[in-house]
């Protein structure tokens, strides 16, 4: 992935509110692969940066952060050329461990640090930026497109482990009654990411959360041992998902919700999943809201939570806080206050955290509890 070094600004953050209301979440956004953000996107002159010595950050991880990165950082450039940032999407797994060893000043991750990791880098932040959801993708010609198919943890697992191998499957079709008889006797091809990657953390939590075979068996992580599946397939980012399904007919993936425009251009179906009430739900943004309105109170002073698999008859059961993953101690003051301007701008919703960046990505602000916690952290950093 090309690096894209542009200028950056910060600014101090408030307080940010969940959007909530009964329209479907998906509507208005651009392609998420555009690297090239609108000129209207723009943002307010930071305070605290015109005074710094010349300082580059550098950004790397998340392809599922990265195109609001690459929406965020243009939008700086009405002010401050002495701070500039560098952006790459390079999977979760990447960003964590650049960030942990401080070869980057940011490392974006859709995934919290585990204790094992934190306690051989206890110099660790684990700061949320937004809220985010991940889709789960098909290309099945014989599905009309105006029709959602329901899945549930269990079969997903199940198709993943390949115990389930094809689209007409008994287990498929009973959650499927409407549209049993259009589902096809073809062989499922089930894709999976090859990078280090938060899509994979959340995704395999949920089948852990809700299928105990694949808790015992395989469990999550940025990387997971795959079962033997003779028909799945690897792809490099949520880009490279997109493109493995679209090429490849009867074909499943489950893709960050900021490609959430590239998958509908692709052709792509996307499920209706079971939720831990039994309900089948649409991703949408009441559906997020509710799943973070019945988690986020548990979040601890370090932020590190999952947020899948939430209870409540509405709640879609694949949401995330999306990690700004940073070291405390910096290598210089300028360093670390450009990089703490930064993510407190990120959390402004007059900036970052305003509709005209995340509606693009289809994110969600954070509440304002969670802020306040963020902005605890981010007071850590020297």
């Amino acid at each position: 992935m090309a690096l894209n070094k542009i200028i950056i600004i910060g600014v101090i953050a408030a307080a940010v509110i969940i959007g909530v209301g009964s329209a479907i979440f998906f509507t208005n956004g651009n392609n998420s692969g555009n690297t090239n953000p609108a000129s209207s996107i723009t943002a307010t002159n930071p305070a605290g940066t015109s005074t710094l010595s010349a300082v580059t950050l550098s950004e790397t991880g998340s392809t599922l952060l990265y195109p609001l990165f690459n929406l965020w950082v243009p939008a700086y450039t009405a002010a401050s050329p002495n701070v500039h940032i560098t952006t790459a999407g390079t999977g979760s797994g990447t960003g964590i461990s650049q960030a942990s060893t401080g070869t980057v000043q940011i490392g974006a991750s859709d995934a919290y640090m585990l204790d094992s990791q934190m306690s051989q880098t206890p110099d660790m932040l684990n700061i949320p930026l937004a809220i985010s959801a991940q889709q789960i993708n098909y290309n099945v010609p014989e599905i009309p497109a105006s029709t959602h198919l329901n899945l549930s943890g269990p079969v997903l697992a199940g198709i993943y482990n390949g115990s389930i191998t094809y689209w007409d499957d008994p287990q498929i079709k009973d959650i499927n009654q409407a549209v049993a008889n259009l589902l096809p006797h073809k062989v499922i091809i089930p894709i999976h990411r090859s990078d280090g990657s938060g899509d994979t953390f959340i995704f395999t939590q949920y089948l852990t959360k809700s299928t105990p075979s694949w808790s015992n068996a395989i469990g999550f992580g940025t990387t997971v041992n795959w079962p033997s599946v003779s028909s799945s397939q690897a792809a490099l980012g949520n880009g490279g998902m997109v493109q493995a399904s679209a090429q490849n007919k009867y074909s499943i993936a489950y893709i960050g919700v900021s490609f959430f425009d590239d998958a509908e251009k692709a052709g792509l179906g996307y499920a209706f999943l079971q939720n831990k009430d039994g309900n089948f739900v649409d991703i949408t943004k009441d559906n997020i809201n509710s799943a973070a309105s019945a988690l986020v109170s548990q979040t601890p002073t370090d932020e590190r939570i999952s947020l899948v698999y939430a209870p409540g008859p509405n709640s879609y059961p694949i949401i995330n806080y999306e990690y700004a993953i940073v070291k405390k101690t910096q290598s210089n003051p300028d360093t670390a206050t450009a990089l703490s301007t930064f993510l407190n701008w990120a959390l402004d919703p007059n900036n970052g955290n305003s509709p005209q960046f995340l509606d693009k990505v289809h994110f969600i602000p954070l509440p304002p509890s969670i802020v306040q916690l963020s902005k605890a952290q981010i007071a850590q950093i020297q």
